[in-house]
């Protein structure tokens, strides 16, 4: 594909189909975006950022890889003054220059893009009310199963970026604009069939909007949410090539500003016990001669089986802390790095066995969340992934909610991972609680968004925003309500079966400490 490769110049910025395998290992043609050149051996190699892809896929790719026939070069742009005074631009993409009305984006989109944090409940409009519009999370694809099968289908709109589902008024229905707040009560029936039962909320007499200034886009000055501000070419290319911590390598998916001098070696090499950075096997093999840690620094606070988990301040163990946050870097792109990890505390979790405590992922949460943050940043290293333990991170992070006597949420915005994980543990913990409520003296059970979210520790926006994610929430003879399905039963049942690891409260010996009154951490 590249015989003419050697006649035509490519230079960054140029955008053309790059050969690669898909998840079927079958040959395809997306078309990348050329971010880098460099030559080895003789031999160019180009580096290459595949559209509409994560950046975690970006790699270096030979000559022959490269179909040269549709070729697309950038279009100049008029170079624009930087912070310093001085004249700067980059080659722009082909698409770039239809896209001069629209605030510029350094970062190409991401696979998934994050959704804006949980809304609440929407009121339905009402007949004089029907050009304001409810807003629903947004959902990449939807639930495997549906609460109600006569629903038709909702239309929707897009207002700067954010899609917005329109609800249409229900002639002769006049209600309250701001009817299902969380304090309402919800009533469960249980109809004939052995699976299925409808919650009930019935409009209020006088409730609140839950929303609380809840924004509709992602927040972005969060405490370690990077505002993509200062991207620039360096920043957007993965500069490790393979990490080898403990009895694993690992293949960084994105970039982490470790020194420079260790950027050009074929693998870096960490310490699994203090993740110091080292550049050769032998550097290694000295270096565990003196470092006498087993385990993570800190303080020992959850242990059941071989699971451990160690609350590390990031203040009186800033070296680990700094280390950790290198190697988080690595793997996660939404968050940037701080080298003052004064403000944080890290829980890591471990797996244990006769050498020690090897790290499988962790945890970040501020000592202090003026926004009721449970978890700056967290990571499942990869080769843990898919085993259960990012939900039982996510698991533990509410654990310690609950000690606190706190309802959390996770910093915004969410991985494309960390989404479906959240998703997922909230949807599973939510109908756990809708499932075990049992009728009381013939009664109907009754329960609230508030009290929900006072048993789970989860933000009572999260828990609305889920019962919406997984389309429960319906308007049916003056009542709201959620309608449980037996496909919606049946998919819980084998997902907890196949949920084997779980949080042991009793063997949680926490103790909160009030960070308000101490003058220094």
């Amino acid at each position: 594909m590249a015989d003419n490769c050697s006649s035509v110049e490519i230079v960054e910025g140029c955008r053309l189909p790059v050969l690669r395998k898909n998840q079927e290992h079958e040959d395809e043609w997306p078309l990348a975006e050329i971010l880098s050149l460099k030559e080895v051996s003789g031999r160019k190699l180009f580096y290459v950022h595949y559209i509409d892809f994560n950046k975690r896929l970006d790699e270096w790719v030979t000559a022959d890889r490269l179909d040269m026939k549709k070729l697309q070069f950038p279009k100049k742009e008029a170079k624009t003054p930087t912070k310093n005074g001085l004249s700067g631009s980059r080659p722009s993409s082909p698409e770039r220059a239809e896209r001069e009305v629209v605030p510029k984006r350094k970062e190409v989109v991401p696979l998934v893009t994050p959704v804006p944090p949980a809304t609440p409940v929407p009121a339905l409009p009402s007949s004089t009310e029907t050009s304001q519009a409810a807003v629903f999370p947004v959902v990449r694809e939807p639930p495997p199963f549906k609460a109600r099968e006569d629903l038709e289908p909702i239309p929707t709109v897009t207002t700067n970026g954010t899609a917005r589902r329109l609800i249409p008024p229900q002639p002769g229905r006049k209600r309250k604009a701001n009817c299902g707040g969380p304090d309402e009560m919800i009533k469960v029936l249980q109809y004939n069939k052995p699976q299925s039962a409808a919650v009930f909320l019935p409009p209020p007499e006088d409730s609140q909007d839950s929303s609380d200034g809840i924004p509709t886009a992602p927040r972005m000055t969060g405490s370690l949410v990077s505002d993509r501000s200062h991207d620039d070419i360096i920043t957007r290319m993965k500069n490790i090539e393979c990490i080898e911590l403990g009895r694993h390598r690992l293949k960084p998916w994105y970039f982490s500003p470790y020194p420079q001098e260790l950027t050009t070696l074929p693998i870096l090499y960490l310490c699994e016990f203090c993740l110091k950075y080292l550049k050769s096997l032998k550097c290694l093999q000295r270096h565990l001669t003196k470092c006498n840690l087993r385990h993570p620094p800190g303080n020992e606070i959850y242990r059941k089986g071989t699971i451990s988990f160690f609350e590390i301040d990031g203040r009186k163990n800033k070296n680990y802390s700094q280390n950790l946050c290198l190697l988080a870097k690595c793997f996660l792109d939404h968050k940037t790095l701080y080298y003052d990890t004064d403000p944080f505390l890290f829980y890591v979790m471990t797996e244990y066995d006769s050498k020690g405590f090897h790290i499988v992922g962790y945890f970040s949460k501020e000592k202090e969340s003026t926004e009721d943050y449970n978890v700056a940043c967290i990571l499942t290293l990869p080769p843990y992934q898919r085993r259960g333990y990012g939900k039982l991170l996510i698991e533990f992070s509410y654990e310690l909610s609950k000690v606190e006597g706190k309802t959390g949420t996770p910093e915004k915005p969410l991985s494309d991972l960390g989404l479906l994980s959240y998703r997922s543990y909230w949807s599973q913990t939510i109908l756990e609680i809708l499932m075990d409520l049992k009728p009381d003296n013939g009664e109907r059970p009754q329960i609230t968004i508030n009290e929900i979210s006072e048993i789970t520790s989860v933000k009572k926006e999260d828990v609305i925003s889920t019962l919406q994610y997984l389309n429960l929430i319906n308007y049916y003879k003056g009542q709201y309500i959620l309608t449980l399905s037996e496909e919606i039963v049946d998919g819980h049942e084998k997902a907890m079966q196949k949920r084997h690891l779980r949080i042991d409260p009793k063997c949680l010996h926490f103790t909160p400490k009030d960070w308000s009154k101490r003058g220094k951490w």
